[in-house]
């Protein structure tokens, strides 16, 4: 291909060319779903994973039911924060899409005129992921399985390098684990607030309102006390 003459020794485009070639040799319909998975799909693919861990957490309802949610909503939240933190860094570099600078790429999606670094898809998608690793390690290896097809695929559609889409997963992984402590602190008691709710309580157990360890145990233990005194006498 002409454009691996013009890109020099450069790794990271002569990777891009690599991995975009492949749309080239790809059936047209083949191409469409991918454009569509990779703008829409994973991500909606991911967000479906945290509803779905919810589901099931709520109905299990187990004692940690309150913490496994409390970090299931900072998954989305993390994936904000990480956005928010790429503005100044998009600024900062003022990279060109890839299509820009190098000829014969095959651009799956037209309109593309902001910065190329970092990739915000793969930077919400990991930090997604990465947040429901924490609430539950089952369902976040499945969801980072999927950040890593999302970033391959937008190197596919020629809109990222692939240091675009590393620096994404990086600074996902990096937003959503190092804010992790912080957030759950101040999840975690809201959630339990809401656990405790007659009328909110569902949300975190299927059974709605938690029953307190003490409102549970203390009463019957009175009972059994009073019993044993009557017995006495």
């Amino acid at each position: 291909m002409a454009g691996l003459a013009d890109s020099g020794s450069n790794p990271d485009v002569d990777l891009l060319y690599d991995i975009n070639g492949l749309a080239k040799d790809a059936p047209a319909w083949f191409d469409r779903v991918m454009e569509y998975v990779g703008e829409y799909g994973l991500l909606l693919g991911v967000v479906l994973l945290v509803v779905w861990c919810w589901w099931s957490v709520r109905r299990r309802g187990d004692e940690d039911a309150a913490s496994t949610v409390a970090a299931l909503i900072w998954a989305p939240l993390a994936a904000g924060v990480a956005v928010l933190v790429n503005v100044p860094i998009r600024g900062f570099v003022e990279r060109p899409r890839p299509f820009l600078d190098h000829q014969g790429l095959e651009v799956l999606v037209e309109g593309k005129t902001d910065y190329s670094f970092v990739s915000d898809h793969a930077t919400i998608v990991m930090a997604m992921a990465v947040g429901l690793f924490v609430a539950n390690r089952k369902f976040g290896l499945f969801g980072i399985v999927l950040a890593l097809f999302g970033g391959f695929i937008r190197v596919y559609m020629g809109v990222h390098y692939p240091t675009d889409v590393i620096g994404g997963f990086a600074l996902g992984t990096a937003v959503a684990l190092l804010l992790s402590p912080l957030a759950m602190a101040l999840l975690t008691p809201v959630v339990k607030a809401v656990e405790r709710s007659p009328r909110a309580g569902w949300l975190v157990r299927a059974g709605g309102r938690a029953t307190d360890g003490q409102d549970a145990v203390i009463p019957e233990s009175r009972s059994e006390r009073t019993s044993e005194r009557d017995l006495a006498a």
